[in-house]
Parts: structure tokens; C-alpha cells; sequence
């Protein structure tokens, strides 16, 4: 299989890299686990140990793990998430599928059933600018807009934007959100919404909210925590 193929492989690699090569690595390691939705409990019975020992290794109280128990808990995690039914690899399988890596892509997903866009505004605390004709979103794509207009092609670019029909498309990162709405034009259909995150309302860009009403989508910002923001849409349907 080439790199590509194997997305179980590819997560396996980046979660052990990141650990091993962070300046905190249990900080990074409860990062992991907590996106992978998986308690202290329930890693320390697949890995067979006791609770405390993850929780000394994510406070710092033990040493940084070794190779070893770094693979050991990245393999545990997976193997849970396998069993779950394998959504968080198979969702980072979609990432690479599509050509993009994963710290452009910060997170992309499928809900379960349809959401209504009022609740995941109400997840992420943004507030809505400009009201489309849509009401509800079946999915998300968090975009890291530095890196994405620093390292993607225009090609990339509505490759990645035409994939985001029904769901709703958050930039990171932004200042004036000029950049990703221009951009936006280009492509349709268009997402049912986009989030403008990192600003408030009086911070956007004036022409923003015209161009969601042009193109019909509804527009939001929000100024939330980043890794707060993230976890509050993992826990959507």
C-alpha cells in the first residue's frame, strides 16, 4: 500500500510524532485522547494499567513517555476507535483522500443526523451576520486559512470548497475574512454556512455579510477558544 492507502498507518505516525516531538507531550497526549473521545478509564483498561498512570503522564507528574508507551497509547486509541466503528480514522482517511494534509484540514466531519445550523452556532458561540436560506448542516471542514492560502493551490482551493455542499465551512485564523469569502465565489454550490473564526462582529470585513446574502449562505463569526470550539463540534450528532 502506498502512503496514501493506509490512513490508520498515516494518524498512527502523526499522533507518535506529535507526542514525542512536543515540548509537552502529555498536554498533547490528552489532546489526542480527548479528540478520539476515549476517558483516562477506558485507555488505561486497553493498555492495561491503572487510571493514574495516564493521568501522571498527561499532568507531567511522570516523565515524557518513551517510544514504547507512546506507541502503545497510540495503538490503544485506535484499536478503540476500530471498534467503535472507526470514524476518527476513517474521517482522517477523507483528509488525505482529498489532498490535503491534516494541519490545513484541522477537522472534517459527518454528524449522524441533520443539524440545525442555530444549534452549531450555539456549540461554537458564534454569532450569525448574515441568514441564508438553508437552516441545518450535515457535517463540518474546519480549514487553517494561514496555511491554506499560504500552501494551496487555486485548484486546491475549490477542490476543498466543493466539497463542503450541506455542510459548514470555518476558517481559523482569520482577521478580516476577505480573503476566504473572495475566494468562495467561485464555487458552486455554495456551503450552507461559513464561520469566520479569531474575530468579532465589528472586526469583519464590511462587504462580507452582502456577499453571504449574494450567494446565499448564512455567515457567522466567532472568537471562541480554538481547541474549545473544536471539541464542542466533535460532541454534535
Amino acid at each position: 500500500m502506498t502512503e496514501r492507502q493506509d490512513p490508520r498507518r498515516d494518524l498512527a505516525e502523526k499522533i507518535a510524532g506529535e507526542i514525542t516531538l512536543s515540548d509537552d507531550p502529555g498536554a498533547t497526549l490528552r489532546k489526542w485522547r480527548t479528540d478520539f473521545d476515549v476517558s483516562q478509564t477506558e485507555l488505561a483498561g486497553e493498555l492495561d494499567v491503572s487510571s493514574s498512570v495516564i493521568s501522571d503522564y498527561e499532568s507531567g507528574r511522570r516523565s515524557s513517555p518513551g517510544i514504547g508507551v507512546v506507541e502503545r497509547v497510540v495503538g490503544g486509541l485506535l484499536d478503540i476507535d476500530e471498534r467503535r466503528g472507526g470514524d476518527r480514522i476513517r474521517q482522517y482517511g477523507r483528509v488525505l483522500s482529498a489532498g490535503f494534509e491534516s494541519d490545513v484540514v484541522l477537522d472534517l466531519r459527518e454528524y449522524s443526523a441533520t443539524t440545525p445550523l442555530e444549534r452549531f452556532y450555539d456549540a461554537i458561540d458564534a454569532t450569525e451576520v448574515a441568514e441564508g436560506s438553508r437552516d441545518s448542516i450535515t457535517g463540518h471542514t474546519v480549514i487553517d486559512s494561514i496555511r491554506a492560502i499560504t500552501r494551496l493551490s487555486s485548484e486546491e482551493f475549490y477542490r476543498m470548497y466543493g466539497q463542503s455542499t450541506n455542510r459548514a465551512l470555518v476558517f481559523t485564523g482569520v482577521t478580516r475574512g476577505e480573503s476566504p469569502l473572495v475566494a468562495l465565489r467561485v464555487v458552486n454550490p455554495t456551503p450552507n454556512a461559513v464561520v469566520l473564526h479569531g474575530l468579532e462582529p465589528d472586526e469583519l470585513w464590511e462587504h462580507a455579510p452582502k456577499l453571504a446574502t449574494i450567494d446565499d449562505y448564512s455567515l457567522a463569526v466567532s472568537n471562541a477558544d480554538l481547541d474549545g470550539m473544536l471539541d464542542a463540534m466533535r460532541e454534535l450528532p
